[in-house]
């Protein structure tokens, strides 16, 4: 009986190449939806609806500290005046970081000055006759920003009831699109 074991041909593994080839889509899949999902936690896509903006369309980077010069996108503060104009949940909202922490704000007139820069004018009301309140004066505070955009009607740093964007309100910064 040994002599009929001994002159058996033993065959070689061989791999099944089919499950090979599931096994390796399987893996490479799974890394393709973890590098997928792991972008879509840390970006978005944003169309800007209004006219405070030059731009319309921006790639967000969340969770990313702004730099002077770049677009911010923030949650804007609850109070009466953003959720008449805004709704009671606002889409965030879209600016340019003019000012730092550590950068001094001041009012002159209608002028608003970061560093002693005109960065914007203030109206005193909207253009739906509502009162507007003059903005934050003194250092921009660590963690927060004056933000501000170009159109003579945005509403942002240069008016109480937006402040300041500050770390705890912050998405990220946007890269312009279109």
């Amino acid at each position: 009986m040994a002599a009929a074991i001994e002159a058996t041909p033993v065959k070689g593994w061989r791999p099944n190449k089919a499950r090979w080839t599931a096994v390796l889509l399987l893996i490479g899949g799974g890394a393709a939806y973890q590098g997928l999902t792991d972008w879509r936690d840390n970006h978005a896509f944003l169309i800007n609806r209004t006219d405070s903006l030059p731009v319309w369309a921006f790639w967000i980077h969340k969770n990313q500290a702004p730099e002077r010069g770049e677009y911010v996108f923030f949650k804007p503060p609850a109070n009466a005046l953003v959720a008449r104009h805004f709704g009671t949940k606002p889409e965030m909202f879209g600016k340019i970081v003019y000012g730092m922490p550590g950068d001094e704000v001041r009012h002159q007139g209608r002028d608003v000055l970061v560093n002693g820069h005109v960065v914007a004018q203030m109206k005193p009301i909207t253009k739906a006759g509502e009162p507007l309140t003059a903005g934050p004066t003194g250092k921009i505070p660590q963690g927060c920003f004056y933000v501000g955009t170009p159109h003579k009607d945005g509403f942002d740093s240069r008016y109480a009831e937006i402040g300041y964007a500050c770390t705890n309100k912050i998405i990220g910064t946007g890269v312009p699109v279109l």
